[in-house]
C-alpha cells in the first residue's frame, strides 16, 4: 500500500508564508508526476502546482510568482513553499502523486489566511 501524508498547514495572516510537505511511503517502485491541489468550501478541487520528475513545474495563474513546488526524489517528498499568501488562498490543500502508475491522494491539510 502507498500513503501520502501532508503537513505544514495552519493559520497565517495575509502576506505571510507557509511550507507544505507531502511524504509518500509504502511499496513505492516509481513516482512520476506529483502535484498540489486545493479545494475551498463549496468549490471544486483545482490544481495549484504540478511537477514531473525532471520536468518544468507548472502553476495555476493565481499562484505564479508566489508559490514554488519542489520534490526530493530520494526521500519521496514534495514541498510547496507559499509566500505572500492571500485570503483567497484559504482551502484544504491535497497532495497527489502518480505512484507505481496509479494516482494517490493525501488526506489534505487546511490552510487559512486571515485578512
Amino acid at each position: 500500500q502507498v500513503q501520502l501524508v501532508e503537513s505544514g498547514g495552519g493559520l497565517v495572516q495575509a502576506g505571510g508564508s507557509l511550507r507544505l510537505s507531502c511524504a509518500a511511503s509504502g511499496s513505492i517502485f516509481s513516482i512520476n508526476a506529483m502535484g498540489w491541489y486545493r479545494q475551498a468550501p463549496g468549490k471544486q478541487r483545482d490544481l495549484v502546482a504540478r511537477i514531473i520528475s525532471g520536468g518544468t513545474p507548472k502553476y495555476a495563474d493565481s499562484v505564479k510568482g508566489r508559490f514554488t513546488i519542489s520534490r526530493d526524489n530520494a526521500a519521496n517528498m514534495m514541498y510547496l513553499q507559499m509566500n505572500n499568501l492571500k485570503p483567497e488562498d484559504t482551502a484544504v490543500y491535497y497532495c497527489n502523486a502518480d505512484v507505481n502508475w496509479y494516482a494517490y491522494w493525501g488526506q489534505g491539510t487546511q490552510v487559512t489566511v486571515s485578512s
